[in-house]
């Protein structure tokens, strides 16, 4: 029998639940999932298995009105994922139905899905009545040629076997591109940074968020199988620091506690963490901070 892999980009708008289908797509955590828009900044992928199917997902930012230099970064990232995939899947959100935001994604898809293969999801469907989900089918398919419309609840798994079944059909026919049990080709430092930016970003709900970023500076191996992993917090401002501190380091605990529980899990051995926070208010500017997130730093020039 003939194997196929090839590549699978998630777009759609922040939040619309490209990160949660990923993961259940690939079966692990390997994007982060908050409650916060544009939490996925870097082309993150995960890799499916599905029969002698390979399937490559590239998740890519949400698509949205850039303002800032990060921003610009992140859309370009999005749309270069759609651009260099095999297949491409829209989600949208079944409640929100056709937004602006959705308008432009489809204005944009008239150019970028030219020639490849791309698929509606319609995710959250136990939100709205059959219906109005039909109504929202017929809409989306008379405003471009999906190849395929899949009705599906990422969070829930509904639907998600069949999409992956005719995502694996879809794929081209050629060796897998990864060995059977990777599942992410990001480097592991990465994982690491996004577990314990998904925890901060969790812990403080208001605009820091989008100001701090986290980085592996040092991973050690250790002779008794552990690991030692090294990790800092950059934000803009003296200010932010006291935040992400919390009182008397309360909240820094708790997410180095959490954090190094999920890396212990997700990598099957004990982990010893250590945090520090440090200000650097021109990081939004700086081209080595975009290269750690996996950003073109030209692209958020214009």
């Amino acid at each position: 029998m003939s194997t196929r892999a090839g590549f699978v980009a998630l777009i759609g708008e922040p939040n619309a639940g490209k990160s949660t289908l990923l993961n259940r797509m690939v079966g692990a955590k390997v994007s982060i999932v908050t409650h916060k828009v544009q939490t996925t900044r870097a082309r993150i992928r995960g890799v499916a298995m599905e029969g002698d199917s390979q399937i490559v997902f590239v998740d890519t930012p949400g698509l949205f009105q850039p303002r800032r230099r990060l921003d610009r970064a992140m859309v370009a990232a999005a749309w270069g994922g759609a651009s260099d995939a095999d297949v491409i899947v829209l989600l949208i959100e079944a409640h929100r139905g056709v937004t602006e935001g959705v308008e432009r994604i489809l204005e944009g898809l008239a150019d970028v899905g030219q020639g490849r293969r791309v698929a509606l999801a319609i995710n959250k469907i136990d939100r709205v009545e059959a219906p109005r989900l039909l109504a929202l089918v017929q809409k989306m398919n008379e405003r471009f040629t999906f190849a395929e419309t899949f009705m599906i609840s990422a969070e829930r798994g509904h639907g998600c076997d069949d999409l992956r079944r005719w995502l694996a059909a879809e794929v081209p026919e050629g060796p897998w591109l990864y060995p059977e049990d990777q599942i992410a080709d990001l480097p592991m430092r990465m994982i690491a940074a996004e577990m314990t930016r998904e925890k901060l970003t969790l812990r403080l709900h208001q605009e820091l968020p989008y100001q701090m970023t986290v980085e592996t500076e040092n991973w050690e191996e250790r002779k008794d199988g552990s690991a030692r992993i090294d990790q800092v917090i950059y934000v803009m401002r003296d200010g932010h620091k006291g935040i992400v501190l919390g009182h008397k380091g309360e909240t820094i605990k708790a997410v180095s506690k959490a954090s190094r529980e999920e890396l212990t899990e997700f990598l099957g051995r004990r982990v010893h963490l250590f945090l520090q926070v440090k200000v650097r208010p021109g990081w939004l500017e700086e081209k080595e901070r975009y290269s750690e997130m996996g950003l073109e730093f030209r692209d958020g020039d214009g």
